[in-house]
């Protein structure tokens, strides 16, 4: 059973612990900063031993070097961003594993956000860490890939248990439920979440981890075969990548 600590960094980011108590191996997915990172272990007396990257943005690999120096960690990151992740030791991709002690990550590729975004995905914990891809009732921007790539990365976690905790890198969930309530304005589920999202932030408390299930109801970049989603932007019957680009570009211009 992983232990996984969710520690609030910079103005919106998410960075994480995962510790496996048998082995005692802990790993920081994305650290964007060190000071807070090194204060969280101390506080659970915990020694770092990996660093996951999910891509090579400054607020999610910004710490990678301090951080080797200090405890002489492994680093592990996407192999199609091998020139760009600082300090990388173990670059990894689609159908690869990466490990703390005996626990397993499943690493798919999901680009779109960038080129060669992955994410780690530990089945036996119904944890999933995809970095910018999903965010709570929203995807990534498209800086380096397709909404037709980004489309088909998120479709990979369409198949994922609902249960599944998703631990994204940012506190976008206030934003991006407002834009989703324009381009599905019908779904009741999505209502009520809003109602929830509001009163957590207001208490300052964290919308992260969401899930797949709650995803898969109410976040419109997974949603674009919704009948309400087609009929607001004008694409019933259309494609579904085409209407989740249509849905990415509003977003884009909200």
């Amino acid at each position: 059973m992983l232990e996984i600590v969710q520690i609030p960094v910079l103005s919106d980011n998410y960075v994480y612990l995962i510790h496996e108590p048998r082995s005692g191996d802990t790993a920081v997915v994305d650290p964007a900063v060190e000071d807070e990172v090194v204060a969280e272990l101390e506080k659970r007396g915990w020694t770092l031993t990996h660093i996951l990257n999910t891509h090579h943005h400054w607020d999610h690999t910004g710490a990678n070097l301090a951080l080797k120096e200090r405890f002489g960690v492994t680093i592990v990151g996407p192999a199609a961003e091998r020139e760009r992740i600082p300090g990388l030791d173990i670059a990894v991709g689609d159908g690869d594993q990466a490990y703390l002690g005996d626990v397993a990550a499943d690493v798919y590729d999901v680009p779109g956000h960038t080129a060669g975004h992955i994410a780690y995905h530990f089945a036996g914990d119904a944890a999933l860490f995809c970095g910018d891809t999903l965010f709570a009732m929203g995807c990534g921007r498209l800086f380096e890939g397709t909404a037709d790539q980004m489309w088909q990365s998120l479709s990979k976690f369409l198949k994922l248990p609902d249960e599944t905790k998703v631990y994204c890198a940012h506190e976008y969930t206030m934003a991006n439920g407002n834009f989703a309530l324009t381009v599905e304005p019908g779904n009741a589920y999505l209502q009520a979440r809003m109602a929830e999202v509001e009163k957590l932030r207001a208490a300052g408390t964290p919308t992260i981890p969401t899930t797949i299930g709650l995803e898969k109801a109410t976040n419109p970049f997974l949603r674009p075969m919704s009948d309400n989603i087609q009929e607001t932007v004008g694409m019933i019957g259309a494609p579904l990548p085409k209407v989740f680009a249509e849905v990415r570009a509003r977003k884009d211009n909200f």
